[in-house]
């Protein structure tokens, strides 16, 4: 009986550790700018995750375009409207860096794209955007990164997400829409 108490109390304690870990990874509390781009920060890393896995080509290409989708709507809502926004209320240098390593992902993204799987160097390629993307997404979340100080600052986080989920839904259809076509 004492070993089965234990056990429960041990299952508790870790889906209290689980759920405290949930919530700080995608900031429930978070005002609404904040918790879509981590939402879209998860989605990512575990496409990334999921494409190591895969082995026929035509599923690498599939989930491929899933990513450069997600990533290039993601990085067009953070530069026209969170950057700019964020302007004195985040470190300029945090901000430049952001438009850099975006920059950085954006042309490793056309250079995916204009290759195919099973040639040299595609899956090598996923594999450091992934990486780039991870470390980029790092930065951002850090205690006293890009959304630690946004949140300080006095902009309305809630107002812009409300208008960085409307753009976002814009980009889908345009892009999702030009990618079938």
């Amino acid at each position: 009986m004492a070993a089965a108490t234990k056990s429960s109390s041990t299952q508790k304690s870790t889906t209290k550790t689980k759920a405290r870990k949930a919530t700080r990874r995608t900031g429930r509390r978070d005002p609404l700018a904040i918790r879509l781009l981590k939402q879209d920060h998860r989605e990512v890393e575990k496409m990334f995750d999921e494409y190591e896995q895969l082995e026929s080509d035509a599923e690498k290409l599939e989930l491929f375009n899933q990513i450069a989708l997600a990533l290039k709507v993601h990085t067009q809502i953070e530069e026209e409207i969170l950057y700019p926004e964020s302007r004195g209320e985040v470190e300029d240098d945090l901000i430049d860096e952001a438009y850099v390593e975006h920059d950085g992902a954006k042309k490793l993204i056309a250079e995916i794209e204009a290759m195919k799987p099973g040639q040299e160097f595609y899956d090598a390629k996923v594999k450091v955007l992934g990486e780039y993307i991870k470390h980029h997404v790092k930065e951002e979340e850090q205690p006293g990164g890009f959304f630690a100080q946004a949140k300080k600052g006095d902009e309305d986080l809630e107002a812009i997400g409300e208008r960085m989920k409307a753009r976002k839904e814009e980009l889908m259809a345009q892009m999702g829409a030009a990618k079938v076509n």
